[in-house]
C-alpha cells in the first residue's frame, strides 16, 4: 500500500509564456505561434513534474486561460457583466455571462488531455470546471425563449460530455473544480445557494457508473489568486458535510491553510464515505515558504490519526495559478512545493510501516 500523492492542476506560466499570450492578445503573435508556445510550457510542466518524482502528471493548465471559463473561450454570445467574486486583498474577478442559449461548450477539456498525451506516457489527471461554477454564467434577468431551466439542462449535457471525453481519453482521473463551494455560504448563508450547486453536480455525477465514478473527483477550496482567498473566512465545517454528499470517488481538499486542522480532520472523519478517497491539502501555495519534506510528513502522519490510510491522499491547497495573468508565485518555488509533498509523503510512508 501507498498514500497516493497527485497535483491540483495549475502552475504558474513562464516568463516566456506570459510574454506571448500579452504579444497574441495584442495581436503581434499569431495562433499559430502561440500553440506553439503553449506547447513548449506543457512538455516543460511534464518533464519537470517527472523529475520531481510526481506519480501522476498535470499539463499545469499551459494552454487555459483560466480553470472556470474554458468552456467558453472563443463564445461570441457573452457580456463581460456577470458575477462578481471578491478576494480579501481588495482584488475581484468578474464572470461573463450568457445572452442567449443554446448554451454549448466551446472547448472540452478533452482538448488538453490529448495534447498531453502526445508528450507522455504516464497517468495524466485532468481538471474540468462544476457545472455548478457554469451555473452562474446564467443572468439575474431571465433570457427571452430561453428560460434558467433549459440552460440548466443543457449544462448538464455539456458537462457530462466534458467528464466523458476527459475518461474515455484515458485520463488517469477527472476532478471538478468546485471552488465556489464555500463561497456560496458567504453569498448566501442559509445554504440555500450550496444545495442547490450540490444538486446540479450530482444531477450530472449521478450519471457515470460505479468504476467511472472511482475516476471522478472533486476539488474544493477557499480560492486561490494572486496569493489571497474569496472565502477562507466561512467556517469549513458548514460546507464539508454536504460536500460529502457528491457522487465522486475522490475529494481534494484544501488543508494546510486551515488554522485549525485538526477540527477540520475530524469533520472529514465523521462524513467521509467509507467507499471515497481524501486527499488532503499538505502544501499551501498562497504562502512563499517551502514546507520542507519533514513538516509535509508530519502533517500526513496527523491526518493518519483521523483517516484510514487506505482512504488517505495528499495534494497541494489548491492549483498555484487558476488563472493565466496571476504571478505570484514563481514557477520554480511551485515545483518547489511540489517535490516537498512528493517527498513529504513518501516520508510518511515509511514511518506507517507501508
Amino acid at each position: 500500500m501507498t498514500i497516493a500523492t497527485e497535483p491540483i492542476g495549475s502552475l504558474p506560466r513562464s516568463a516566456t509564456l506570459l510574454h506571448a499570450l500579452a504579444a497574441h492578445a495584442q495581436g503581434t503573435l499569431d495562433a499559430t505561434d502561440l500553440a506553439k508556445q503553449q506547447e513548449q510550457a506543457v512538455a516543460d510542466t511534464l518533464t519537470r513534474l517527472e523529475r520531481v518524482g510526481s506519480p501522476v502528471l498535470v499539463d499545469g493548465e499551459q494552454s487555459k486561460p483560466s480553470f472556470a471559463t474554458y468552456p467558453v473561450t472563443g463564445l461570441d454570445t457573452l457580456s463581460p457583466d456577470g458575477a462578481v467574486i471578491p478576494f480579501a486583498d481588495g482584488h475581484t474577478r468578474q464572470l461573463p455571462s450568457i445572452t442567449q442559449g443554446p448554451f454549448r461548450y466551446q472547448v472540452r477539456a478533452e482538448t488538453y488531455l490529448r495534447a498531453a498525451r502526445q508528450l507522455t506516457d504516464r497517468p495524466l489527471k485532468q481538471a474540468v470546471i462544476a457545472p455548478s461554477a457554469l451555473s452562474l454564467l446564467y443572468p439575474a434577468t431571465p433570457i427571452e425563449g430561453y428560460p434558467r431551466e433549459q440552460f440548466l439542462r443543457d449544462l448538464a449535457d455539456e458537462a457530462e460530455a466534458d467528464i466523458r471525453g476527459c475518461l474515455d481519453a484515458g485520463a488517469h482521473v477527472v476532478q471538478l473544480d468546485f471552488t465556489e463551494g464555500r463561497l456560496s455560504l458567504k453569498l448566501d448563508p442559509s445554504g440555500g445557494v450550496l444545495d442547490d450547486f450540490i444538486a446540479l453536480n450530482n444531477e450530472v455525477l449521478g450519471r457515470f457508473s460505479a468504476e467511472e465514478t472511482a475516476r471522478i473527483g472533486v476539488h474544493t477550496c477557499p480560492g486561490g489568486d494572486q496569493d489571497s482567498t474569496h472565502s477562507l473566512d466561512i467556517d469549513y465545517a458548514e460546507l464539508l458535510p454536504k460536500l460529502f454528499q457528491l457522487k465522486a470517488g475522490n475529494f481534494y481538499l484544501e488543508l494546510a491553510g486551515e488554522a485549525d486542522p485538526e477540527r477540520v480532520l475530524s469533520i472529514v472523519r465523521d462524513h467521509l464515505p467509507p467507499a471515497a478517497r481524501v486527499f488532503l491539502g499538505v502544501t499551501d501555495p498562497i504562502d512563499p515558504v517551502v514546507e520542507t519534506p519533514e513538516q509535509v510528513r508530519d502533517r500526513i502522519l496527523l491526518a493518519a490519526r483521523y483517516i484510514p490510510v487506505e482512504q488517505l491522499g495528499t495534494c497541494d491547497d489548491c492549483g498555484f495559478s487558476p488563472f493565466a495573468d496571476d504571478t505570484s508565485t514563481t514557477r520554480d518555488l511551485a515545483f518547489a512545493k511540489i517535490e516537498a509533498r512528493v517527498r513529504g509523503t513518501a516520508l510518511a510512508e515509511e514511518v506507517l510501516g507501508l
